[in-house]
């Protein structure tokens, strides 16, 4: 009996991290769109659009893919997060924009937190890890292509940065947790820190991944 009641307050434990993880991620994301947003001058209802579109982007793909009502039209919460994220913005600008790397940060967290949440969601809908890995790489990466789509910036993904291939590499990480038997919310953890080390350590020391070179016949 104890052990029925363990599992379930470890089930609502998992479930609410999970949701947790899932709003800081929102945040993040849309603080970072918004960023974006403000120096293209949008005005505060564009820049709203941006942030959300960069929050919701990336996990509205996945929900399609997965056959799933998109999560944002079942919670209003991801819009109020969103319109906090704006506000925030709004009345600490200069401080976000004194900061140096701000949108790098925000990105970046919201990639790891976002790679999580999709690989969770897909396991909850009974697909495979392999499955779920896609699924991760989709929602934390999707939603920036988006916004940068939006903004008329080559979209990160596209670039040599190390950015899907962290998504991927920490989609990797959460099955070697999960095989191995770890605490559940550990693996989100440790899983998430993985896609944000990767992107600092790639940023930091100019890791690219090599590009497609064309170069003209008989030049």
């Amino acid at each position: 009996m104890l052990g029925g009641i363990f599992e379930i307050v470890s089930e609502y434990i998992r479930e609410n991290f999970v949701i947790l993880l899932d709003h800081i991620g929102t945040f993040a994301f849309a603080l970072s769109g918004i960023r974006l947003a403000a120096e293209k001058e949008f005005d505060w209802f564009g820049a709203y659009v941006v942030g959300l579109v960069t929050a919701i982007g990336g996990g509205t793909t996945r929900d399609l893919l997965l056959d799933v009502t998109p999560f944002w039209m079942l919670n209003s919460s991801y819009l109020i997060v969103t319109a906090v994220a704006l506000l925030s913005f709004v009345f600490l600008k200069k401080l976000i924009f004194k900061l140096n790397k701000t949108l790098f940060l925000f990105d970046t967290i919201g990639l790891g937190l976002f790679v999580v949440v999709g690989i969770e969601k897909t396991l909850d809908a009974n697909y495979p890890f392999w499955v779920a890995i896609i699924m991760g790489m989709i929602t934390g990466s999707v939603g920036g292509l988006i916004r940068d789509v939006l903004i008329n910036e080559v979209p990160l993904i596209l670039r040599r940065d190390i950015y899907a291939v962290a998504c991927i590499i920490g989609g990797l990480v959460f099955a070697l947790c999960y095989w191995l038997d770890m605490n559940r919310a550990l693996i989100n953890i440790i899983s998430a820190s993985s896609v944000m080390l990767i992107r600092f350590v790639a940023v930091k020391y100019q890791i690219q991944l090599p590009t497609v070179k064309h170069h003209d016949v008989g030049s």
